[in-house]
Parts: C-alpha cells; structure tokens; sequence
C-alpha cells in the first residue's frame, strides 16, 4: 500500500522506512522540504497544496508530525485538522497517530496538545488508531543529560517510567498498519516500570561516572501524576530491549 509517514525526518519517522518498505509497501515520507529519498513536500503548520496533494493520495498514513519545542497547537492540533481535511476519504484505510502515554492524565501543555489531536481525529470519523508510546531510550538519555548539573544529576523522587527502544516502536508500527483501525487508544511501552533515580543511576554508571544521583521531591500536579503512574501504560503490547541494554549497546 502507498503509507504516508509525517514528521518524515523526526526521531521516529526515519526509522520507520525499512521496516515499512520490509512489509511490502511504498514509503513517503513528508516534511517542509520534501527532501531526500522518497521524501514529499508538504507543511502542516501552513497546509496548502503540497499537503492535500500528498495526503490524497495515501492509503495509509502513519501521522508521527509534532512539535514540542514550538507551538504544538498549530503543528499538533491545527496541522491534524489540516491533514484530516486533506485525506482522501475513499482511498485511506488506516491513519495511525503516534501518541504519547500519559496525555490524558499528566498536566503539561505539549501533552494537552497531543490530547486535543487525538480527539480530533475521534471526531473526524476516519478509520483511526491512536498509538500511545512512552518515551524514548534516547530522549531519556537526552533528559539526564540536559538535568546534570557538574557532578549531581538532581531527578524527580518517586517519578515512574517505563522507556522503550525507537526501533521496537518503528517495528510495532508497522504491526499496528496492518491490523484494522481500533477506532481508540492503544498503548505500547518498554518492557520495566522503573523509578526515575534507577534509571538516573544507570544512566550516570555507563555515561557519566562519577555523578551522584539526588533523589528530589518535586510538589504540584504534574509530578503527582507521573509519581502515581500516569506516564505507564495500562496495557497493550510491550517492547523486549531494556533501557540498561540500549546503555551498554
């Protein structure tokens, strides 16, 4: 089938070509520039021809787009609702959002945002699957990294967290392409429910030896959350690659 994948050149979307195109189909993968292989041009922030031109054509769509460093209510929320508009409703079978467990439950304005996508493809009547994933093995890395502090790496007490590997959520992906659409949430998560200082530790004795981890207590409704198992899925599949061996890969 012709898949579509937007946010072609993010963290996901370019992992997501081999086992795609190892599946049988054709791959396009849109961004701004519509550059490098397969690539198409098309802006959800803006919208225009570019995008209904590359929408209509898809059978399938993996919507993987999003912007958390910017304005996530014109990429995220407004971008979805530009793409919705642009699908061709008779052709597209299958429009996969990558979500993120949590948005429903953690008080935080990216993941409002994501939320607010996820219902607006609920209210679109496409046939949908909205694909909640924890966080990366790599963004956490990113975000122990950015936390350290000289030689004390200060991490939230008590937060939980359960980090899977990018390719095993590219390869489930492709898994979820070819079921039929759920028409709701579906989870999917790294294979250990773990403390946020376990993970803090392992992180430092593999890249940062030397660094004391300093359990914080973190007061407000985004950090109860998280303590209270808001970033855990609740259910669904489970990747098997382990956040100590992704360290010591």
């Amino acid at each position: 089938m012709d898949v579509l994948v937007t946010g072609g050149t993010g963290r996901l979307g370019q992992r997501l070509v081999q086992p795609l195109q190892g599946a049988g189909h054709t791959v396009r993968l849109l961004s701004r520039r519509g550059t490098g292989p397969g690539g198409v041009r098309g802006d959800l922030a803006v919208g225009g021809p570019d995008l209904r031109q590359a929408a209509a054509g898809a059978e399938i769509i993996v919507h993987a787009a999003s912007d958390p460093q910017g304005d996530p209510w014109q990429v995220d929320v407004a971008g979805t609702r530009r793409l919705v508009e642009a699908v061709d409703r008779e052709r597209l079978r299958h429009l996969v959002y990558l979500s993120i467990v949590g948005v429903d439950r953690i008080p935080y304005g990216y993941y409002r945002a994501k939320f607010a996508a996820e219902q607006v493809l609920l209210a679109s009547r496409l046939p949908v699957t909205l694909l909640r994933v924890t966080q990366f093995h790599d963004f956490i890395d990113f975000l122990l990294d950015s936390a350290k502090r000289g030689p004390v790496l200060p991490v939230p007490m008590g937060w939980r967290v359960q980090p899977v590997d990018v390719g095993e959520v590219a390869a489930h992906v492709t898994e979820v392409v070819a079921m039929p659409p759920s028409g709701g949430v579906v989870e999917f998560g790294g294979p250990e429910d773990l403390a946020a200082a376990d993970l803090a530790r392992a992180w430092a004795g593999a890249r940062a030896p030397g660094t004391h981890v300093v359990a914080t207590p973190v007061p407000g409704k985004l950090s109860a959350a998280v303590r209270d198992g808001a970033a855990v899925p609740s259910g669904g599949a489970r990747g098997r690659r382990t956040y100590a061996e992704h360290l010591h890969a």
